[in-house]
């Protein structure tokens, strides 16, 4: 989810208000779902772009006139790239990331011009692993694959209530079910873990076995994570030195990671595989409990965000964002 609101935002900067005066489409007959790379070019061409916007992992332009819009999904790979710009990867920028243009990979580039642009400005879809889907909807929000998503942590919350039941009536493993999309729109595999870790949850407990306190800080941090990452456009350099997204990249590798507990001393982070996909967890704060309460579940969680928003205003930021 971070980094797709961060596409949007990239595409509202850059895109809202241009003219679409070219399309240059590559074939591809698995990126592009259920039209051709011509068919996608020729319906955007000519066309202004009004907004960009985000639901789950998916974005997509709202275009003018009477034509269907564009709807996205990077699936692994996919990323954005404007024309004299690195592209924007979800961790450091590898060394081999190039300016070169057309960049490899690419699968569509939008040439944009305002009325007073004297240059088009020039944004690239690119996906190295061709599972990224490009999609034309006539109504986004309403059609598939956004209308078949769960709710989004940022932009439809339920209550907590409703939370509460639609999780205690399933019997997976709470991994599992955060990344779900039919559950929760936009948490992804580093997110879910790093939802877990600060509501010290194991990520293999049951649903219906979680504990009323773990219930109220799964709920907490699902929009605390999702808001805090947001809030830095997707920059992890700007994440909270305790996330467990800092520390959790070294399996295999000899060098250590320095996450520490609250009492001070170094944390373990184990992995395991669930719902399919690895899942780092801190083992002296993530306990596996089975149903059983314990008063290791702690009974304070921190405000991620709000001491992100803080810390800005100490050092004279704004709100921002």
């Amino acid at each position: 989810l971070p980094e797709v609101e961060r596409a949007a935002a990239l595409l509202r900067e850059v895109a809202v208000g241009k003219k679409i005066v070219a399309v240059d489409a590559v074939e591809d007959t698995i990126v592009f779902s259920g039209i051709s790379h011509e068919e996608f070019a020729t319906e955007l061409k000519g066309r202004t772009v009004n907004d960009a916007q985000r639901y789950g992992k998916v974005f997509y332009l709202l275009l003018d006139g009477k034509g269907r819009h564009p709807v996205m999904h990077f699936g692994m790979t996919g990323m954005l790239q404007v024309k004299g710009q690195l592209p924007t990867y979800y961790r450091e920028t590898p060394r081999k990331a190039s300016t070169d243009w057309p960049p490899r990979f690419m699968k569509f580039i939008l040439h944009l011009k305002g009325d007073t642009d004297e240059e088009e400005t020039l944004v690239a879809f690119l996906d190295a692993r061709r599972l990224g889907r490009i999609r034309l909807r006539k109504s986004p929000l309403t059609e598939p694959p956004i209308s078949t998503l769960g709710f989004d942590p940022i932009l439809s919350m339920p209550d907590l209530d409703d939370f509460k039941k639609a999780v205690r009536k399933r019997a997976c493993p709470i991994k599992a079910l955060l990344l779900d999309q039919s559950f929760s729109a936009g948490v992804g595999n580093w997110v879910a873990d790093e939802i877990l870790y600060h509501a010290r949850v194991h990520p293999e407990e049951r649903c219906n076995v979680l504990a009323e306190e773990q219930l109220n800080a799964l709920y907490k941090q699902i929009s605390e994570v999702c808001q805090m990452a947001v809030s830095v456009n997707a920059d992890d350099a700007k994440f909270p030195e305790d996330w467990l997204f800092k520390h959790r990249w070294g399996k295999g590798k000899k060098e250590k990671h320095t996450l520490k507990l609250p009492d001070g001393k170094p944390a373990t982070i184990k992995w395991i595989t669930v719902g399919g996909r690895t899942s780092a967890y801190v083992a002296e704060l993530q306990q596996l409990k089975r149903g059983a309460t314990s008063d290791a579940v702690s009974p304070r969680i921190p405000s991620y965000l709000d001491r992100h928003i803080r810390n800005r205003h100490a050092a004279g930021g704004g709100s921002g964002g």
